[in-house]
């Protein structure tokens, strides 16, 4: 008994021991569903590697947004990876606060990484975040409401055909709105939809001297389109729906159509959770004929803060979560269709993926035709589709996005929604030096 006693007791210590030299990582990312399924696949990593610990924060979009922003800039050192955005990578690396990822293993491929993707993620030709998944945006309808309508969606439909075809689609008794679109405030939630909107309207938020453009009438005929949009055709509550309330609906069955991240398409198409899935169809997001799509370009990735202790760590995290192995993983799991997409160029060239993803194609048509450099139809001085890459937009588009929500909820007019948006930027630009 006694060598058994003593036998058990070693082992225990080494237990102890052992977990005292594990290493814990904490993880700040969002609440959408790749991310959500990351997390539950995980125990591939940590099996992988068992002297590293995941400690988890998932936050709703605007929060996740805010704390990062909040524990980067004061050195908090909260977190040793970081879910951001193609807005944040290269304003953050230029300022030193992230590290380069340059230890991602021999075997990671960084050069598949879809070029317009891994461009907005690089300074200096370097990397600092990498991709988890990628997107852009476009139409998902239900085909079974635009036949019953007496229409046919086009490859590249128009505003006024969506327009059009929401209101027709509109079956108030049966709980079906025509269309759903962003309404909650946030330079990420409505601001993103809507700047890449009024792209399509020939609209802009500065002109070439940082002069704010929201008294032109490109952006009265954007803003009004779309609240005329809503108030006929859009679920009540609107102003308080971003991606992942108009995910939920349209899975439901309660819209007729939904213009919103690629990445989506995943989730309205699996049975398992989507209502409609063997219903949906897709098409490019819309345009006013002058040139330019409705259509964005993003990347939720994963980044590590130049403050951390964690470095090798967290690098082996980042290298796992957005491998070509990890897709393959997912795969496995739960079919090729389900994927994080928008990040290899290989996985687009995967037969398997062709096959099981009807919305593949169309996806990468609309990643590569997002242009940042030339977002908008007249010129402008920065870079950014759905947003204006300069540190201060973060702060004004959030400010933007509430004024243009309160006009939705109905709480003021579009002219005075715009008069405020004029005056904030004119405010902000002017305090932080772009306009004298």
């Amino acid at each position: 008994m006694r060598l058994h006693t003593i036998i058990l007791g070693l082992c225990s210590a080494s237990a102890i021991a052992f977990g005292a030299h594990a290493e814990s990582i904490t993880i700040a990312t969002v609440n959408n569903g790749d991310m959500v399924r990351m997390q539950k696949l995980t125990d591939d990593f940590t099996a992988k590697n068992p002297d590293i610990q995941l400690q988890w924060v998932t936050l709703e979009e605007n929060v996740l947004r805010e704390r990062v922003t909040t524990d980067i800039a004061t050195k908090g050192g909260q977190y040793d990876v970081m879910t951001i955005g193609t807005y944040e990578v290269p304003i953050w690396a230029k300022q030193d606060w992230l590290l380069p990822l340059d230890n991602l293993g021999d075997t990671y491929d960084a050069g598949d990484i879809i070029p317009a993707i891994a461009g907005g993620l690089s300074l200096d030709g370097k990397l600092y975040a990498a991709p988890f998944y990628g997107e852009s945006s476009f139409v998902m309808y239900r085909k079974d409401l635009m036949d019953k309508a007496g229409l046919t969606m086009p490859e590249a439909p128009t505003w006024e055909f969506i327009a059009d075809a929401a209101r027709k689609m509109t079956d108030r008794a049966s709980d079906i709105n025509g269309i759903c679109l962003r309404g909650k405030a946030g330079w990420g939630e409505n601001i993103a939809f809507l700047t890449a909107m009024a792209n399509s309207f020939g609209a802009r938020w500065f002109d070439e001297n940082w002069q704010p453009q929201f008294d032109q009438p490109e952006w009265k005929n954007a803003l009004q389109f779309y609240i005329d949009l809503m108030k006929d055709a859009g679920p009540q509550g609107a102003s308080s729906n971003g991606f992942n309330e108009n995910l939920a609906l349209f899975q439901q069955g309660k819209c007729g159509m939904w213009i919103d991240a690629t990445v989506a398409a995943s989730f309205v198409s699996n049975p398992t959770d989507s209502t409609v899935a063997d219903k949906v169809g897709y098409a490019l997001a819309p345009d006013t004929g002058l040139g330019k799509r409705g259509n964005w370009l993003w990347a939720w990735s994963l980044a590590i803060p130049a403050g951390t202790q964690k470095a090798e760590a967290a690098q082996k995290f980042v290298a796992w979560a957005t491998s070509k192995e990890y897709l393959e993983l997912v795969a496995s799991k739960e079919g090729w269709a389900n994927v994080p997409p928008g990040t290899r160029t290989s996985l687009y060239e995967n037969p398997e993926y062709q096959q099981a993803a009807p919305f593949a194609k169309m996806t990468l048509d609309s990643i590569n035709s997002a242009d940042p450099t030339h977002p908008t139809v007249k010129p402008v001085p920065y870079v950014g589709v759905q947003f204006v890459a300069i540190p201060e937009f973060q702060g004004l588009g959030t400010t933007v996005g509430q004024l243009f929500s309160a006009a939705l909820a109905g709480q003021s007019s579009v002219d005075d929604a715009l008069a405020g948006a004029q005056t904030a930027a004119v405010r902000e630009m002017t305090r932080a030096g772009y306009i004298k």
